[in-house]
């Protein structure tokens, strides 16, 4: 089994160094760690960022691009004040570079899978709108795939230190993680928004404008992990006043707006997907927020980690590609 892996990396990378306009027998060669760099600077955005997921220092990561842009005569990346972005050139390699860094991961699940069978307790940490919406319609089918793993659903809006051992799995909202040690997947794009559902739509409009909105009534709230940042964003669009109550979490702010209590902001990887609901507000392009699955290192390839991680990524990555067709919101901020 692990030949076969190691076939599939060698010809993923032979396909990706043709497209880079390489020839193999004039002794230019690209290994995976080449394209580890690549990816990882392509997903985070920055080399300080890359640097950090990687466990190396910021100049070992700068130098790493340059060379793979010298070798292969294409500019990969343009760089910015704000940091790293692909190039059209670097972005139509991302599939390739990805087709190499799933055959290194099916090496290292047949090379796990000869030495033990995936057992044991995994501890999984999110907030509860994910663990309601996203994980638990998920876990019976993860229970049928690997019966030997038992998950722990830590649902507390603490953050867990996965290097301390809090936690083995984690799925978290935010930038592209910088921690030193975490390992994982990006699941998809997931900022907030305002939504209210279809019924309360078709009852009362969905606004038009600024104006419009202020008139309409807004579920404030979310809990310790949302309402300070909902607030401030209510603040600053001047919508604080339209709070008609509050909510003591995410998971009350869905259940409110699908009764047709009002508007809330929700995750759009979760709203998205529901066919009840209306985006009001437009995420704006500036918000980066994504969702990611992550572990750490040390427990990273442990059978029972790679099993969750890899089964929760597949499935969760698929969801995320699942968003409901519906018009543009009329309102941009």
């Amino acid at each position: 089994m692990s030949f076969k892996y190691s076939v599939a990396i060698s010809n993923a990378i032979g396909d990706i160094a043709r497209t880079f306009c390489m020839n193999a027998d004039e002794g230019v060669m690209l290994g995976w760690d080449d394209l580890r760099y690549f990816l990882t600077v392509g997903r985070t955005g920055s080399t300080l960022a890359a640097a950090k997921m990687l466990r190396v220092n910021q100049t070992t990561v700068a130098r790493r691009i340059s060379g793979l842009e010298e070798a292969t005569g294409l500019v990969l990346f343009e760089r910015r004040r704000a940091g790293y972005a692909l190039t059209p050139a670097g972005a139509a390699l991302v599939d390739q570079a990805e087709a190499v860094e799933r055959a290194a991961d099916g090496f290292a699940d047949a090379a796990a899978a000869q030495t033990r069978e995936a057992h044991g307790v995994v501890r999984l940490s999110t907030v509860e709108i994910y663990a309601a919406t996203l994980l638990t319609p998920l876990l019976g089918e993860l229970r049928a795939a690997h019966p030997g793993v038992r998950i722990e659903l830590d649902t507390s809006e603490v953050k867990r230190d996965l290097a301390a051992g809090e936690a083995d799995v984690a799925l978290r909202a935010g930038q592209p993680p910088e921690d030193g040690g975490l390992a994982g997947r990006r699941i998809g794009p997931d900022p907030w928004t305002l939504y209210c559902s279809r019924s309360y739509a078709e009852a009362h409009g969905v606004p038009r404008t600024m104006t419009e909105l202020a008139k309409h009534p807004i579920v404030g709230g979310g809990g310790d992990y949302v309402w300070p940042m909902y607030r401030r964003w209510l603040q600053r669009l001047g919508l604080e006043d339209a709070v008609v109550f509050e909510h003591g979490s995410a998971t009350g702010l869905l259940a409110a707006v699908r009764a047709g209590v009002g508007m809330a902001v929700l995750p759009s990887l979760v709203a998205d997907r529901d066919p009840e609901l209306v985006q009001v507000v437009a995420a704006p392009d500036t918000d980066r927020m994504e969702l990611w699955l992550l572990t750490h290192e040390r427990v990273r390839h442990a059978p029972r980690v790679r099993a969750v991680m890899d089964f929760l990524g597949e499935r969760l990555q698929a969801q995320a590609r699942e968003r409901v067709a519906a018009p543009a919101p009329a309102i941009a901020i």
